[in-house]
């Protein structure tokens, strides 16, 4: 299997909060680029307490990017005419926070990939970095993650589906026939889960090539 390597940091952020069923990572604004994509797949480890065990990772998808606001911002912003100098130096230099949402949908023990939700939560300040192609390929070989977000009350569940089929296809999927055999498998798997005829066409419409 070839991929498609692009050249991104696969630094996300440090955990803020976390439970079993996803965390809150924290990193700064001049750091955002194409590994904090809604939709896209995330990792991080998970302590171990048997030393007997192999090492696991939770395993992520990104639902929602938050960029903070501050007093000085709010009067910025309130400005008539605020010079690019100080807007660029804003942006660049200072340290506005920005915090991702990760719904967990798996897990990965070794080289082995789990569709369901990890044994517990990461713990704080652990480093969370980006999926590897190889990685999101060998999780999406079988679509059976979906249910985990379609049923999650707390994010735009149908977008969100629509989105990581898009960014795993991009990323992982290196030619035109492997990505055409993917959206297949996603649409059938679609089918079995979603009986809801509107919704489906709906998320179908949403990942079509």
């Amino acid at each position: 299997m070839t991929t498609n390597e692009k050249k991104i940091n696969p630094r996300v952020g440090r955990i803020l909060r976390a439970s079993t069923r996803g965390f809150d990572c924290g990193t700064h604004s001049r750091d955002i680029g194409g590994q904090h994509d809604f939709g896209a797949f995330v990792k991080v480890p998970i302590a171990n307490t048997d030393r007997d065990v192999e090492y696991i990772h939770a395993i992520g998808v990104i639902y929602k990017i938050e960029i903070k606001d501050d007093q000085l911002i709010s009067e910025l912003v309130l400005g008539e005419a605020v010079p690019d100098m100080v807007l660029r130096d804003q942006r660049e230099n200072r340290m506005i926070p920005v915090e991702i949402k990760v719904l967990n949908v798996g897990f990965m023990v070794g080289d082995n990939m789990l569709h369901s939700m990890p044994p517990r939560p990461p713990m704080s300040l652990s480093d969370v970095d980006m999926c590897t192609p190889d990685e999101i390929y060998r999780f999406t070989q079988k679509p059976e993650f979906f249910r985990l977000v379609l049923n999650a009350s707390e994010v735009p569940s149908d977008d969100l589906v629509a989105a990581m089929i898009r960014f795993a296809a991009w990323r992982a999927y290196a030619d035109d026939e492997e990505r055409y055999a993917f959206h297949v498998r996603c649409g059938q798997q679609l089918a079995r889960e979603v009986s809801d005829l509107k919704r489906l066409s709906h998320i179908l419409n949403l990942i079509r090539p």
